[in-house]
Parts: C-alpha cells; sequence; structure tokens
C-alpha cells in the first residue's frame, strides 16, 4: 500500500502517473480514506485537513510517484432557462433546498431528483438528463471549521 503526502492540482506536471482514481464529486473531497486504482494500486490518504481532489490532478506518494484523480462520470439533471434572470431565479430555488449545484452561464447541473425535477419544470425551467463529471459549488460554509484558510469567504 503506498500513502499519499499531499495532493497536486490539475496541470501539475509530475511526470507519467503509475495509475489513476476515478472518484464522484462526493468522494472528491475527503481528508482519510483507502483509495484503490484502476491497475489496483492501493493509496492510503491521511491529511490534516479535508481536501477537494482536481480533476486531471493527482496524489503525490512518499516514493516520489504520482495517481492520477479523475472525476467520474454521474446521472444528472442539466437545467437550462428562458433567459440569464430566469436562470438566476432557479439557482436561487436550488440553492434554497441547499442543493449542491454546479453553475454555469447557460446551465445549471444538479444530482438527479424527482422532487427538485417537478418544482424546476414547475417553474418553467428545461430539465435534460445528462451523465458527465460533476464540479458543484461547496458553498461558503461546506467545512465545519468556518475560520480555516479554505474558508469560500476568506480565499480570494
Amino acid at each position: 500500500m503506498h500513502r499519499a503526502v499531499s495532493h497536486l492540482p490539475a496541470g501539475h506536471g509530475r511526470g507519467t502517473p503509475i495509475d489513476s482514481i476515478t472518484l464522484a464529486h462526493d468522494e472528491r473531497r475527503l481528508r482519510r480514506k483507502l483509495l484503490t486504482g484502476r491497475g489496483g494500486t492501493e493509496v492510503m490518504v491521511d491529511f490534516p485537513t479535508t481536501v477537494t481532489l482536481d480533476h486531471r490532478g493527482g496524489l503525490l506518494l512518499e516514493d516520489g510517484h504520482v495517481v492520477e484523480i479523475l472525476a467520474a462520470d454521474e446521472p444528472l439533471y442539466a437545467i437550462t432557462a428562458q433567459d440569464a434572470a430566469h436562470l438566476v431565479r432557479l439557482a436561487w430555488h436550488i440553492g434554497n433546498r441547499h442543493t449542491p449545484a454546479q453553475l454555469e452561464a447557460e446551465r445549471l447541473l444538479i444530482r438527479r431528483d424527482h422532487v427538485l425535477k417537478t418544482m424546476l419544470e414547475g417553474l418553467g425551467a428545461s430539465v435534460t438528463l445528462v451523465t458527465e463529471p460533476f464540479f458543484a459549488e461547496h458553498g461558503a460554509y461546506h467545512s465545519h471549521g468556518h475560520a480555516d484558510q479554505g474558508h469560500a469567504l476568506l480565499a480570494r
């Protein structure tokens, strides 16, 4: 078993990875976990604080090798609106329900939930089934330590 000593951002340039690990959105946010790569490489992650692993980022191992992190395809709804103001209104309703969402200029992405789909369609949204990687916003108060340096309101 290998031990991760740090996480690397996308585009880190640390050479060819020895393996890759594909993780869903929630799985890419971790502190301590045993992960297994596509090729069978076991990696123990035990960081002092919770981190979010980047798609195409990596885990730097004790021996200097890198294991690449990939974002898994997930079943999602793509939500489009009549115009920008309508999209903002839809985003507000999604946020009001504390639902993780990926915010884009032309659409919103959320995990599939038939209750939310019905609500959004009732608000005039177009809701389409898609399967792709999910990169939801973490929110200002995602971590339990609100004053840590990774806090969204402090990170600028």
